[in-house]
């Protein structure tokens, strides 16, 4: 896809860091992309107020407010496609989406680990337990399964003696913000192509 200006959904969790960096950076007319709504699956967030701050129409969509998973999957694909967004970003959205929003719109995500290696929920503290001197964080399109899909852009971070869990997640987290504003960005700019699992940025 290929737009003047991108339309992202923004799905959040918790704190809203990277849906700030995306707020910010969205700012500039030359980014190239606005945030047109942002949802979550909790109330009383942060990364909700951060929406509301920045006059953002916000919605929530609580799995246990659904009978179902199928039910909760299907009423977020409705809520999203209402805005129509060209690309939806998940920012430390703590859910995987099922097949009626992956199926009808690409979905971005983040990990703190340089995938495929550390998946999973605790990344920063598998790799840490691996011994390895270089992890770091992966912008991927997500699908069905859990940060399985392809890769769009990785930055390495170095892992130092006597780091622990925390103080390496932190800078993980300085350097996932920026690659996910300047991916996000470049993808609304300049389009993208899928082939097998090789994503191009750009023709």
């Amino acid at each position: 896809m290929s737009n003047s200006v991108g339309r992202l959904v923004v799905l959040v969790s918790g704190s809203g860091t990277n849906l700030q960096a995306l707020l910010d950076a969205a700012v500039n007319p030359s980014y190239g992309a606005r945030i047109v709504a942002v949802g979550a699956d909790r109330e009383g967030i942060e990364g909700l107020a951060r929406a509301e701050r920045a006059s953002i129409p916000t919605f929530v969509e609580r799995v246990k407010d659904h009978p179902s998973r199928q039910e909760w999957d299907e009423t977020i694909a409705r809520r999203i496609a209402v805005h129509e967004p060209d690309l939806v970003v998940c920012a430390g959205f703590m859910k995987i989406l099922g097949a009626p929003t992956l199926d009808a719109f690409p979905v971005l995500n983040t990990h703190p680990a340089l995938l495929p290696s550390f998946p999973g929920a605790h990344g920063v503290r598998d790799a840490l337990a691996g011994g390895v001197r270089v992890t770091g964080c992966t912008v991927m399109l997500a699908d069905a399964g859990v940060d399985t899909g392809p890769i769009v852009a990785q930055e390495a971070v170095r892992v130092f003696d006597g780091d622990d869990e925390e103080r390496l997640h932190e800078r993980i987290k300085t350097v996932e913000q920026g690659l996910l504003v300047d991916t996000v960005g470049r993808m609304v700019r300049e389009g993208w192509t899928v082939t097998g699992r090789t994503v191009r940025i750009g023709n």
